[in-house]
């Protein structure tokens, strides 16, 4: 989601003005082309077809990049309004807020974003930043100070769009920070469990600037309880499409100071879970929170997803030994009594709940372990293996709508820290954003330069995504990190990879002479690192980085550098596989 700038004008056009107002009764209102205008949005890569059928009428981004012109465009054809966000550097990330160079470069290509894009009729505000304050508290000047600088130069550049910045929720520093700044008119919050209490919290704790549910969906993972081997528990597709209801009637639609809401996530997610956020299965199947949006938005679909009447149980207990053979089975009707079809996958459970958006696991599947399927009955043979399992259960039926249902196994034991991680595990495959147990939460080098998209949808080696990075600072350099746990840079211990063999994975960039450097272990406190510059092909190839040594402890699990920028030096990653 990092924003990428290309350097290329709009052909001329002429903006659709958005201004913020009071209505007669002295609430906060905006005007798109003269006219009120209620966000009925969603943010994510789902179908903007689909979204305007459902009476969405606005779509949020997280940053620019070379799709955001087809974006503006496809959105401006189906009436659709664009919130642009522009990409601001997060501290978890590298990027120093401190370091005037770093600042000044990220304000300039703020500039740059609204120089190209602010003529464009899609263009409904301009996001500065998302969670660029952190997790913490969310008090840092410097942070603040940065955001307001490039809010204010941005209200002198273009008199037709507010400005409108995001933070995770609302604690801490965050309204005050916000309220800091004349130059930003709205207040964009994400919040998911906490959202309900929102028209009390927000103004309580001093939040007087009108406010946009920028994302909002079931609760997260740190919002739920878990079990008693540590497992989270997920709602089913129909539980969630509750939560997106009562936060538009409750909140949205009730509260003077809310402008609207983006639905998150308008498209397949993994998080915790590969179904948890997600509003569509990856193949675009549309689950009920994508008909409860329709319905309180005034386009009810004529044909009703799938319902879970009984989320998934196991005969007996979810507790089993090594090997044990399972009885699955929930209960899912169809509004239509079409015939339904359910896809049964047992999963590893994600190593870490991330809480940050970041890109999540995708932990092996077990295809040979399902076994006598049908829609609402499965047996299971468990692996061998210790540790927790996931579930998961996604019925469809013939007119793209579905229902998921998940729920975590534990066989045997809960492995410890110190055991050996079990091989394979996929750290980046095709089926969406990368995976575990080590996560890309660390950037290097010249960060402000380095943009990552784990979602690039083109020519990759195994569709539908893999990761493309740009780098564009000639005679500089700068990196990223997959670490454990999140964040990690050699200040906790890492994990056992005593099983590990090797990683492999695949390769390729857009030109000749692109060097990079690759490596597993880069803390001094793990036990053993691997170091290799490789000559990128332009056609995929599988590369090999043998393992060996102490594997007992790592930190940093893959990394890769990229040097000497030729302009803007493009290297594509699939497949990251731990063998």
């Amino acid at each position: 989601m990092l924003s990428l700038l290309l350097a290329f004008p709009l052909a001329s056009a002429q903006p659709m003005p958005v201004h913020l107002t009071l209505s007669k009764e002295g609430k906060p209102l905006l005007l798109r082309n003269n006219k009120p205008f209620l966000i009925r949005g969603a943010g994510g890569n789902g179908s903007l077809e689909l979204l305007a059928k459902a009476g969405g009428n606005a779509i949020r981004t997280w940053g620019v990049g070379p799709e955001t012109t087809k974006i503006l465009d496809d959105a401006h054809q189906l009436n659709i309004a664009v919130a642009v966000g522009i990409w601001l550097g997060h501290q978890r990330h590298g990027f120093d807020y401190a370091d005037p160079i770093q600042v000044q470069k990220q304000k300039e290509m703020a500039r740059q974003t609204v120089l190209k894009y602010k003529d464009h009729p899609a263009v409904l505000i301009w996001g500065v930043g998302n969670e660029m304050e952190g997790f913490e508290k969310g008090n840092d000047p410097n942070v603040w100070n940065a955001v307001c600088e490039i809010a204010t130069m941005i209200k002198g550049l273009d008199p037709n769009h507010p400005i409108m910045t995001t933070t995770a929720d609302i604690g801490g520093g965050r309204i005050a920070g916000v309220n800091s700044c004349d130059a930003i008119d709205i207040h964009g919050i994400n919040s998911y469990g906490g959202a309900p209490s929102l028209p009390t919290r927000y103004p309580d704790n001093g939040g007087r600037k009108p406010v946009i549910l920028t994302e909002f969906g079931p609760p997260g993972t740190w919002e739920v309880g878990r079990n008693d081997f540590g497992a989270t528990l997920e709602l089913s597709s129909t539980e969630k499409s509750n939560h997106y209801r009562d936060v538009w009637k409750d909140v949205i639609q009730t509260d003077p100071l809310f402008l609207g809401g983006f639905a998150f996530t308008w498209g397949a997610k993994v998080e915790a879970t590969t179904t948890w956020f997600g509003m569509f299965l990856p193949d675009g199947t549309r689950l009920a929170s994508v008909d409860t949006m329709a319905e309180l938005w005034g386009r009810p679909f004529a044909n009703k997803v799938p319902v879970v009447e009984q989320g998934l149980q196991i005969k007996g207990s979810n507790k089993v030994a090594p090997n044990a053979t399972i009885t699955a089975t929930w209960k899912v009707t169809d509004p239509e009594q079409e015939t339904l079809q359910t896809t049964w996958t047992l999963r590893r459970e994600a190593l870490t709940y991330i809480t940050g958006g970041d890109a999540q696991a995708i932990p092996m599947d077990f295809p040979n372990a399902i076994k006598n399927k049908s829609t609402q009955k499965a047996q299971i043979n468990m692996p061998a293996g210790h540790g927790i399992y996931r579930l998961y259960a996604a019925v469809r039926d013939s007119n793209n709508g579905g229902a998921t249902a998940s729920i975590p196994i534990l066989v045997g034991s809960v492995p410890k820290k110190a055991d050996p991680l079990p091989m394979p595990w996929n750290l980046y495959t095709g089926e969406g954003e990368s995976g575990g147990p080590f996560l890309p939460t660390g950037r290097m080098g010249d960060v402000e330069d380095l943009t990552v998209d784990f979602d690039h949808n083109h020519n990759c080696h195994g569709p539908p995504t893999c990761i493309r990075t740009r780098f564009t600072n000639e005679g500089r350099w700068a990196g990223v990190v997959w670490q454990y746990p999140a964040e990690n840079w050699g200040k906790h211990p890492g994990l056992n990879m005593a099983n590990t063999e090797k990683v492999t994975f695949w390769v390729r960039s857009d030109f000749t002479g692109v060097k990079a450097k690759f490596g597993f272990g880069m803390e001094k406190i793990d036990t053993t690192s691997i170091t290799k510059t490789i000559s990128i092909p332009t056609k995929w190839t599988k590369i090999t980085l043998p393992i060996k040594g102490d594997k007992t402890s790592i930190t940093s699990g893959f990394w890769f550098v990229l040097e000497n920028a030729q302009q803007s030096t493009y290297l594509y990653l699939d497949d990251i596989v731990f063998e």
